[in-house]
């Protein structure tokens, strides 16, 4: 009884909101699915034209998902103003939809496809439809309409001069798209934000599922390389990267698409932020519990430990082809080319060559498999792997095999290459232009349906210098045996001798704004028609890192609405640094506190990540782009998105 107890009292109010997308705060619809709707018998009145207390809203309003903390008061309104403004507050329990109270209400219409669609697009239309709820997060009564509705100042006006003599308690127009913000600035009428209400949240599911673990507490600036596959970690702070655990807790809000969550997502654990996590789960440190993340909430209990089974292989990588040695240029690789330079050449090479309209790949060359494989089987680079696996307690102990890993990583760097080898790169390099380049890696073991690796393998940044690049290479060869990466395939059974890195160099990028997109909504896979885009100012590094909220926007290429979800908490910006790497730059005074995304680009963005997914044969893509000054989009990776079939061993 007590564990009951304590599961329900610890789950966590959310901003109201509908369906699976709880966390965005969505207009209510009867479009979207739902939990169970309240079983209260349909008052008998159809309409009223208007309200006066709370009981009569109450009377008239449909409530989902009842019995959970998403359970939001909602109603229907239509004004007619080919009837002089005539309101209709609805019955919406007994009409779910508008075009239901035209067809068997009182008004007895019914309008084909088209002659309702122009209730929602044109400026001359008959009626505005729309809908008044109880935003509980935020104490407040808000009309909205649909994110797709065309409306402008003069119809914003028009709803609000029918609505605020009409309705019991104050009102607030609430903005479900960037164009409704604009029109409610136009019509200089006070509104709310998706914003501002999800930002009322204590709660945000990033990855529904269950764990069972070992309640590890790190905090801000903690070591994590020593967490475990059965530790349920609560972080006081996002790191960039973490090896395999049972599931996740953030005190700080994150993005959908931080390499965390990818990670998150590929292991099948769940992955939340609870803002009161410490106070919740750190009395917790060390015990072993149950946890679950919803959609509408989290909860836990007291479980008994569970032993660690051995690691079975899950999942085979691809067998690399080490029979091609020359330098590979991007424009000539097609995706059959990841058997010898990985999928995240091959896929940009595949990419580049589509050509798509307002898609520009920055040109680069790949240093294939056979030059990493060539270099592994060196009678030094053999020695220096053999001493590190024989540091004592390196199989057992986490933290002697970290070190040891990160000492053999500084040996490798540091070794020597052929001076023709690197004469070759340099030349690939000069035919780039000889500026700036990143160094990323396109590994057999990443950008995969079933292991998307990310933020595993090491990505150095803007070099600029001839003698830094040879270092680079080295630096991403290494990255084999980065802690988190280590202990992510070592969970899976992957042995680091089946992984072959090959190296992607691609021209640098220096955006005035970058991120990544999701070509669905991460949170809702039945919201067709979706794309998520998270943007920061400048190079996109801190997006996928996930410290700080980027802004994040849904896009709906459908109706064409783009709906802001959180505003960049930034007060920089990452830019290149003309001596090779990044420098951060402090924003301009009138780039601080302004949105980086407005409605038409946000929408090229997500239609050019529709080119993308149809390129790749409908498979969802997770997309790094950048936006150059002068507003040309660049795309820098382009890998599967979805559940991953490789887990984590619990």
């Amino acid at each position: 009884m007590c564990s009951l107890i304590r599961w329900f009292a610890l789950s966590v109010l959310l901003a109201v909101a509908n369906g699976a997308s709880a966390q965005l705060a969505s207009k209510p619809s009867a479009y979207r699915p739902h939990g169970e709707t309240d079983a209260r018998p349909a008052a008998p009145e159809t309409y009223r034209r208007a309200l006066n207390s709370r009981a009569e809203f109450d009377r008239l309003s449909r409530i989902y998902d009842v019995g959970t903390p998403l359970a939001q008061p909602h109603l229907l309104f239509v004004i007619d103003r080919a009837q002089h403004g005539s309101l209709y507050f609805i019955n919406t329990r007994r009409f779910a939809l508008h075009q239901d109270f035209l067809r068997d209400g009182p008004l007895k219409l019914a309008l084909d496809r088209a002659a309702l669609a122009s209730n929602y697009r044109s400026p001359e239309r008959r009626f505005i439809f729309g809908t008044v709820a109880w935003q509980a997060a935020s104490a407040q009564w808000t009309f909205e309409c649909w994110e797709g509705d065309r409306l402008n100042a003069a119809l914003l006006r028009e709803a609000d001069a029918a609505l605020r003599p009409a309705f019991f308690a104050p009102l607030l127009f609430k903005a479900n798209a960037l164009a409704h913000e604009q029109a409610a600035r136009d019509a200089q009428l006070p509104y709310v934000t998706q914003e501002a209400l999800i930002r009322e949240q204590a709660f945000l599911p990033l990855n529904v599922g269950v764990a069972i673990g070992r309640i590890r507490v790190v905090p801000a600036g903690g070591v994590v390389a020593d967490l475990g596959p059965r530790d349920i970690a609560v972080l006081d702070e996002v790191p960039i990267s973490l090896p395999p655990v049972a599931g996740v807790v953030t005190t700080r809000p994150s993005t959908a698409i931080s390499h965390v969550n990818l990670l998150a997502k590929g292991w099948g654990i769940p992955n939340a932020w609870v803002r009161d996590a410490l106070a919740v789960f750190g009395p917790l440190d060390g015990q072993w519990v149950r946890l679950q993340v919803r959609r509408d909430g989290y909860g836990w209990e007291a479980a008994a430990p569970q032993s660690m089974s051995l690691p079975k292989a899950l999942h085979r990588l691809p067998q690399p082809d080490l029979t091609r040695t020359a330098l590979q240029p991007l424009a000539a690789l097609r995706r059959a080319d990841r058997r010898h330079c990985g999928a995240k050449a091959a896929n940009l090479g595949e990419l580049r060559a589509a050509r798509l309209p307002g898609v520009t790949v920055p040109d680069g060359f790949c240093i294939p498999f056979a030059d990493y494989a060539a270099f592994m089987q060196r009678d030094d680079v053999r020695a220096a792997v053999a001493r590190a696996f024989a540091v004592p307690g390196f199989e057992r102990d986490p933290a002697a095999r970290h070190q040891a890993l990160s000492a053999l990583q500084a040996e490798l760097v540091q070794l020597p290459l052929a001076p023709d080898r690197i004469a070759d790169w340099l030349a690939h390099w000069q035919q780039l232009g000889g500026g700036g380049v990143f160094v990323r890696s396109s590994s057999n073991s990443e950008d995969l349906p079933g292991f998307s690796g990310a933020g595993l393998y090491t990505t150095v940044p803007n070099v600029t210098q001839a003698d830094a690049l040879a270092i680079a290479v080295k630096t991403v060869w290494a990255s084999v045996f980065n802690a988190e990466a280590y202990e992510a395939r070592r969970a899976a059974a992957l042995p680091f001798q089946a992984v072959a890195m090959a190296v992607l160099v691609q021209r640098a990028v220096d955006p005035r704004a970058a991120g990544v997109m999701i070509t669905r909504d991460p949170f809702d896979a039945a919201h067709r028609n979706a794309s998520f885009i998270a943007a920061k100012r400048g190079v996109g590094i801190k997006v996928v890192e996930g410290r700080r909220v980027a802004e994040q926007v849904m896009v709906d290429t459908r109706s064409g609405a783009v709906q802001r979800l959180t505003d960049a908490d930034e007060a920089s910006a990452l830019h290149l640094a003309a001596a090779g790497g990044v420098h951060e730059q402090a924003l301009a005074a009138d780039e601080a506190g302004v949105g980086i995304l407005d409605t038409a680009t946000a929408l090229r963005i997500a239609h050019a990540g529709a080119a993308i997914r149809t390129l790749f044969k409908g498979q969802e893509q997770d997309i790094e782009w950048a936006l150059s000054a002068d507003g040309a989009l660049s795309i820098l990776q382009a890998r599967p998105y979805g559940r991953a079939r490789v887990r984590a061993v619990r």
